[in-house]
């Protein structure tokens, strides 16, 4: 077994990005020595013991701390040791310690991880948050932090109440998980969606580690591997907003989180429309900070600038959990990066650009731009007659991932993509900024009875160049809201739709263009719509408004240290290639890593995801996609490999999927099945 130790930051795991030398310079003396201990088991009230590992500070006899909690599937012991050690290290030098635990059954923690977010996961939680409080090195107050799963774990327990948890810090997490998780873009099935299934079966499927949970490891595993579903299958049954994604939906009552939170997110993480929504919704005190990050923390800020996180989340964890009086001026609601340029212009590198803040939001400065479609242009007068649009050709390839992770995967230069778009231009002659969610009202009619719309801004520079700002994608049978039931469209029946764009803090320069550009989707983004789509838009029915924000004089001081972004964790390969007759393939993916945990010898390598994706516009039955995933575990006496494989293609009325899973033992077969499932195609 593991025993207590005391642990380096960064431990033996190879960080997804380079940890900033500077991430404790802030406080150079910290206060408190740091014990950790591993493992710690919590048991549950159902026999089930979590696996975990926690990090206290050695405070005098008797003395008691606060203590935060992250709660995710994502292995402590091994995979997310080095992550787990830093902030471990980082809380309990400052007072406050720190427990991250794996749900049941996920890492060493017993039991089987058979869906995301389920009920079990949740009333977990709570249980947990009770534990802890009520541990002898415990002042009773408990905190929760984490980012993407962890925010959702954060958000979803917290709207539970357990009377211990103080104050909540959810970054790059969901309220709505139909409308804005990886699985469904607009209401349209998602690349992220498969891609995401592959990665899940291997979290879902992975062994628990011998040196903790003893010789039962095996048999731990084997009920790991046949609990594991087609989870691609299980979530394309589901493609409308009904029970099964409304459970763990916070912002179906954002109410029910009582206790302060501190939403943070960037402005290039698609999460952010949750950020910004919740930020609206949940009752004080709580408050934001949009940085122009992607799906990062803000010290690893992709793209940067990165921010002295340690010291901001110290701060108000001292705050809630410890008692520490207010800043005797109180925090803006919200703070949020004006970007000078977008990501694609960076490579993912620092954004030019400054920081601002508001008292309240939504903030009475911001006023709204009502800009109204013309032939080719954007004009504040209302215009008249209609337009058509013939979807005969793809739209998408500049913009192939919804959450990029590095320079390949950002969106690239949109002229392409605007020359086969209905495009609507406005001069920019002063500089503008805007700060929120532009949002789309179009009365469009559609020959299918489904159909999708897209909704590109985009700023074009004076050499032609056109840079994505930011985008909406709507599968129009949720043209009542996506809290409404869907239904299919009446083809030639005119309907009026409001699309929301993603959230941006965005300066557009002088002598630049603003561009809106239309097409049916966004390949590969979203599957495409069963059959080519002919639109007609009544442009009497149509306005953008953007969300203007007056430039100030001057900006109030901005109270957290930057930092240079960290450099990129590597490149994945993305090939697109474009045949004569108009199909496209498409070949990518990530290279190979392997580390070695120091501390427990375990070596570990990742493969992928790979994806092989082809499409010909001319036959919507030609779509197909596959994405390929390994994972691997290793030291003596214990070798482990998972791979899947899951292929995806459709008829006009079904998607085919196609899921295997196999493991080997010691490079030998230990176990494999395929599943292949029929879904009905009701509203995509």
């Amino acid at each position: 077994m593991i025993r207590p130790r005391r642990r380096s930051v960064l431990g033996g795991l190879a960080l997804p990005f380079a940890a900033p030398a500077l991430a404790m310079a802030a406080e150079s003396a910290p206060p408190f020595g740091v014990q950790t201990l591993e493992p710690i088991w919590i048991p549950l009230r159902d026999g089930v013991k979590l696996a975990g590992r926690l990090w206290l500070p050695r405070g005098r006899p008797g003395e008691r701390f606060p203590v935060v909690l992250e709660y995710i599937p994502y292995r402590t012991f091994d995979r997310y040791r080095g992550l787990d050690d830093r902030w471990g290290e980082i809380l309990a030098s400052r007072g406050i310690a720190f427990a991250r635990v794996d749900i049941r059954g996920s890492g060493n923690s017993e039991g089987v991880l058979e869906d995301e977010y389920l009920e079990s996961e949740q009333a977990d939680g709570v249980e947990i948050i009770a534990w802890l409080a009520a541990q002898t090195w415990s002042n009773g107050s408990v905190g929760m932090r984490g980012l993407s799963w962890g925010g959702f774990s954060t958000l979803q327990v917290a709207a539970r109440r357990p009377p211990a948890l103080k104050a909540i810090v959810p970054m790059c997490a969901t309220d709505m998980r139909f409308r804005n998780d990886a699985h469904y873009v607009g209401g349209l099935p998602g690349l992220t969606n498969l891609k995401w299934a592959a990665g899940f079966e291997l979290v879902m499927s992975s062994p628990p580690d011998p040196q903790v949970v003893g010789d039962r490891w095996e048999a731990l595993w084997k009920r790991r591997l046949e609990a594991t579903p087609s989870i691609a299958a299980r979530w394309l049954k589901h493609d409308a907003n009904d029970a099964y994604w409304r459970h763990g939906s916070v912002g179906l009552d954002p109410a029910a989180i009582q206790c302060p939170a501190y939403i943070v997110d960037g402005w290039a993480d698609a999460y952010a429309q949750s950020a910004e929504r919740l930020l609206r919704a949940l009752p004080a005190p709580s408050k934001a900070i949009f940085g122009p990050w992607g799906h990062s923390y803000p010290d690893l800020a992709q793209p940067g600038p990165g921010l002295d996180w340690a010291s901001e989340e110290t701060r108000w964890w001292r705050r809630w959990l410890a008692g520490a009086p207010a800043a005797a001026e109180p925090d803006p609601r919200i703070r949020f990066f004006i970007d000078y340029a977008t990501p694609a212009e960076t490579g993912m590198q620092n954004i030019p650009g400054r920081w601002a803040a508001e008292a309240q939001w939504p903030a009475p400065a911001i006023r709204p731009l009502d800009l109204r479609l013309a032939p080719g242009r954007l004009v504040e007068a209302p215009a008249a007659g209609r337009l058509n649009y013939r979807a005969g050709k793809v739209v998408g390839l500049a913009t192939p991932e919804w959450i990029p992770y590095a320079p390949a995967e950002l969106p690239r230069s949109q002229q392409a993509d605007d020359a086969r778009s209905l495009v609507f231009d406005r001069p920019v002659e002063v500089p503008t900024e805007i700060v929120g969610t532009p949002r789309l009202k179009l009365r469009i009619a559609a020959d299918r009875p489904v159909a999708a719309i897209a909704a590109r801004l985009c700023e074009v520079d004076r050499d032609g160049r056109s840079w994505l700002v930011s985008y909406g994608v709507l599968n129009l049978c949720f043209h009542r809201g996506f809290e409404a039931d869907p239904e299919r469209l009446t083809p030639g029946a005119f309907y009026d739709v409001d699309v929301a764009l993603e959230p941006i803090a965005h300066r557009f320069k002088p002598g630049s263009t603003l561009r809106l550009a239309l097409s049916d989707n966004l390949w590969p983004l979203t599957w495409p719509s069963p059959e080519p789509v002919t639109f007609e838009v009544d442009l009497g029915g149509c306005t953008l408004s953007l969300p203007v924000r007056p430039i100030p004089e001057a900006e109030a001081s901005f109270p957290i240290a930057a930092h240079d972004s960290a450099s990129s964790r590597g490149d994945p390969t993305l090939d697109i290639r474009e045949a004569s007759d108009g199909s496209i393939h498409v070949q990518g993916g990530w290279p190979t890593s392997s580390q070695t945990v120091a501390a427990t010898g375990a070596e570990l390598s990742s493969g992928g995801p790979d994806m092989e994706l082809s499409y010909d516009p001319a036959d919507r039955a030609s779509c197909r996609w596959r994405v390929t995933q390994t994972s691997k575990y290793r030291r003596d006496g214990w070798d482990c490999e998972m791979r899947v494989e899951i292929n995806i293609t459709a008829t006009g009325t079904q998607f085919l999927i196609e899921d295997t899973l196999m493991a080997l033992k010691d490079g030998k077969p230990f176990f494999s099945r395929t599943h292949r499932d029929q879904v009905a195609r009701q509203y995509s």
